[in-house]
C-alpha cells in the first residue's frame, strides 16, 4: 500500500473496464427489455418529461424557451431544466429517427444514453480509486458500482433525466480536485466541473460546497497551494457566468431564481472566486488557524451578501411554493424524506445505501490516519463524502451522490483486508475480506436485508412497494394507444399520469409533478378531491375536453374518496356527473369526455 499509484489505465485495465461494462450493460438491457416486458421504459415521470422536452426541442422549440406549452393547459408552464441534458439526447434521437420509426428511435435513445454514461462512470470510478489506492483497487472500483442499487437505478435503460449526469460531473469534480494536488492545472477543471454540475441541477450544490471547502482546507494546511486555490475559484466563477449565458437570454440574466442557475448562484460563485483570488495574492498568514479564520470571515461575508441581495432563496428552491402543496405534496414524496424516516417506508433501500456510506466514512478516516503519503487526498475525499452523507441523511435520494465517493474508501479497505489475508491465511482474515466485499456490495446486501424483513409483519414498507407496483400498467405505452389516436384535447388526469400522457399522446394536460406548475397541480388536487361544482368550474375555466384516470394510481385513493360529492367518490361508485361521459375502450385507463355547453 505504500507505493504511489499509477494514475493512467494500462491496456489490461481497459480490457477489464470494457468487459465489466459490457456485462453490466447486457444485464441491464435484458432486465429492462425482456425480464420486464410490458413495463414502461421511461418509468419515472421525470424521464418521460425529459423525452417530451427533447422531442419538442427537435421539433423547433427555441433553446431559451423552457415553457412546456402542453402543460398547465391551456396556459403552459415553464420548467427549470437545463438544456445541456437535452442536447446529446436530441442528437441521438435525431440520428435514430433517420433510420427507424419514432417509437423505436425513442426506445433506442432511452436505452443507449444511460449505458454510455455507465461506461464513463466506471472510468471515473477507476481513475479516482487509482489516485487514492493505486492499481490494486482496480477490481472493486469496477465491480462495486454495478453492485449498488442506488447507482444502477440511475444508469439503467430509460433513465434519461439529469441525475446520472450530476453523478458523473460531481465525480469528475472529485477526480480533478484530487489530481490538482499533484498537477495544479487540474484545479481549473475542478472549478468548471463544479459550475457545470450546479448549472445542470441544484441537487449538486452540496458537493460544489464540498469542492469549495476541500480547496480551502488545502490552503489552510499548506499555503503553498494558494495557486491551486485561485485557479479553482476563477474556474468556478467563470464557469457559472458562462452557464448563465447558456441557460438564459440576455434579457433575463438579472432575473433571480432559486431553483436553477441564475444571478443568485452566479453571485455566490463570483464571491467565492473573488475571495480565493484575494487570498492567493495576499501574503499568507503564518499560522494555520489564522488562514482558517481568514477564509472563514470571507466565506461568512460572501454568504451574508448573497442572503441580503436574495433573501427569498434562504427558504430553498421550494420556498415560494404554495404552503398547502409543501405540506401535502412535497412532504409526501418518499425519496425526499430523511434517511431515518425512510428506514420505515423504504427499509431495504435505506439500509443498502446507508451501510456502505457509513462504513465508507470510517474506512476513509482510517485511511487518512494510515496512508501518510496521500493524506491530503484522503482528506479531500472525506470532505466530499461527508457533505454527500449529510445530504443523504436529510433526503434519502441523496444517496445517489454519496455512494460513488465511498468506492475508493471501500477499495482501500478491501485491498487492506486482502493483504491481511495473504499474510495470514486463517479464518479471521478471510472473514474480514469477505465482509468487506459484502457490506459494499449493495445487491448482495439487499438480498440479505430482504430475507430478514420478509419474516416481519406487513407494514408501511409493503404499502409503499405495493402502491408503486400497482400503477405500472397505467404508465405502459400500450395503455395510451386508444388515446393517442384521438384529436388533441385538454386533459385533466392524476398528477403522476401527466408526463406519460404528454409523451405518449398529442394531448395537453393540466398537471404533472413539477413545482413551477403550481396552478396546474393545485387544480388537479381540487378537481378530484373537492365538490363536483368546483371540478366543473375548473373544467369550464380550462376548457377541458377529456378526463383520464387510472383506478390503480395512488392519487385515485385521495382524501376526496371519503366524501360523497367529489369526482373521486363518484368515479369509484361508477356514477360520474352528467357532464362526464365514459368513452373508455380497453386497457387500464378510464377516459371520460367532458360535455359542457
Amino acid at each position: 500500500m505504500s507505493d504511489l499509484p499509477a494514475h493512467s489505465l494500462l491496456r489490461k485495465d481497459w480490457l477489464w473496464l470494457v468487459a465489466v461494462w459490457l456485462l453490466a450493460a447486457a444485464t441491464l438491457v435484458w432486465r429492462s427489455h425482456f425480464a420486464s416486458a410490458g413495463a414502461p421504459l421511461f418509468l419515472d415521470t421525470d424521464d418521460a418529461m425529459r423525452m417530451v422536452v427533447v422531442r419538442d426541442f427537435l421539433n423547433g422549440q427555441g433553446w431559451y424557451d423552457l415553457v412546456q406549452h402542453r402543460l398547465n393547459a391551456p396556459f403552459g408552464a415553464e420548467i427549470h431544466w437545463s438544456r445541456l441534458i437535452d442536447l446529446p439526447l436530441a442528437g441521438l434521437l435525431f440520428l435514430f429517427d433517420r433510420v427507424t420509426d419514432p417509437a423505436s428511435a425513442l426506445m433506442l435513445t432511452g436505452t443507449i444514453w444511460p449505458l454510455l454514461l455507465l461506461g464513463v462512470l466506471l472510468w471515473l470510478s477507476v481513475r479516482v480509486t487509482f489516485e487514492l489506492v493505486g492499481r490494486a483497487g482496480l477490481l472493486p472500483a469496477l465491480v462495486l458500482p454495478i453492485l449498488s442499487p442506488a447507482i444502477l437505478a440511475e444508469f439503467t435503460p430509460g433513465r434519461v433525466d439529469h441525475h446520472n449526469v450530476i453523478i458523473l460531473l460531481t465525480l469528475a469534480c472529485l477526480l480533478t480536485s484530487l489530481t490538482a494536488l499533484r498537477r495544479p492545472g487540474a484545479a481549473w477543471l475542478a472549478g468548471l466541473f463544479a459550475a457545470s454540475a450546479l448549472a445542470v441541477a441544484l441537487e449538486a450544490a452540496p458537493l460544489v460546497v464540498a469542492a469549495i471547502l476541500a480547496f480551502g482546507i488545502g490552503y489552510v494546511i499548506d499555503p503553498a497551494r494558494a495557486t491551486i486555490l485561485r485557479r479553482f475559484g476563477l474556474g468556478l466563477a467563470g464557469g457559472l457566468v458562462v452557464h448563465l449565458a447558456l441557460a438564459r437570454p440576455p434579457t433575463r440574466w438579472l432575473e433571480a431564481a432559486c431553483d436553477m442557475i441564475s444571478p443568485v448562484y452566479v453571485l455566490a460563485g463570483l464571491l467565492v472566486g473573488l475571495a480565493y483570488l484575494a487570498v492567493s495574492l495576499l501574503p499568507a498568514p503564518r499560522r494555520a488557524v489564522l488562514r482558517l479564520a481568514l477564509l472563514g470571515v470571507l466565506g461568512a461575508l460572501a454568504a451574508a451578501v448573497v442572503a441580503l441581495v436574495y433573501p427569498q432563496c434562504l427558504a430553498g428552491p421550494y420556498g415560494s411554493l404554495d404552503p398547502w402543496l409543501q405540506e401535502n405534496w412535497i412532504a409526501a414524496i418518499v425519496e425526499a424524506k430523511p434517511w431515518h424516516v425512510s428506514l420505515v417506508e423504504l427499509p431495504v433501500y435505506s439500509i443498502v445505501v446507508g451501510a456502505p456510506v457509513f462504513l465508507g466514512l470510517l474506512a476513509a478516516g482510517l485511511a487518512l490516519l494510515r496512508d501518510r503519503e496521500r493524506r491530503m487526498s484522503w482528506l479531500t475525499l472525506l470532505v466530499f463524502l461527508g457533505c454527500a452523507t449529510l445530504v443523504m441523511l436529510a433526503q434519502v435520494r441523496g444517496a445517489r451522490l454519496a455512494i460513488l465517493p465511498t468506492i475508493p474508501a471501500a477499495s482501500w479497505l478491501i485491498v487492506v483486508a486482502r493483504e491481511a489475508y495473504l499474510e495470514r491465511k486463517t479464518l479471521m482474515p478471510a472473514l474480514g475480506l469477505i465482509g468487506a466485499w459484502l457490506v459494499f456490495s449493495g445487491v448482495i446486501l439487499s438480498v440479505l436485508v430482504n430475507l430478514t424483513l420478509n419474516v416481519l409483519p406487513d407494514g408501511r414498507a409493503q404499502q409503499v412497494s405495493e402502491a408503486r407496483a400497482s400503477k405500472l400498467p397505467c404508465l405502459a405505452p400500450d395503455s395510451f394507444a386508444d388515446l393517442a389516436g384521438l384529436s388533441p384535447e385538454r386533459v385533466m388526469a392524476p398528477i403522476d399520469l401527466g408526463s406519460h400522457l404528454l409523451l405518449e399522446t398529442p394531448h395537453a394536460v393540466v398537471a404533472a409533478p413539477y413545482h413551477r406548475n403550481e396552478d396546474g397541480v393545485l387544480d388537479a388536487f381540487r378537481f378530484f378531491n373537492r365538490p363536483v361544482a368546483d371540478a366543473r368550474a375548473i373544467a369550464e375555466a380550462r376548457g377541458l375536453g377529456l378526463v383520464v384516470t387510472c383506478p390503480e394510481m395512488p392519487e385515485m385513493r385521495g382524501p376526496g374518496l371519503k366524501e360523497p360529492d367529489t369526482i373521486l367518490s363518484l368515479l369509484a361508485a361508477g356514477t360520474p356527473p352528467d357532464w362526464l361521459e365514459d368513452v373508455s375502450l380497453s386497457g387500464p385507463l378510464k377516459v371520460y369526455a367532458v360535455k359542457l355547453p
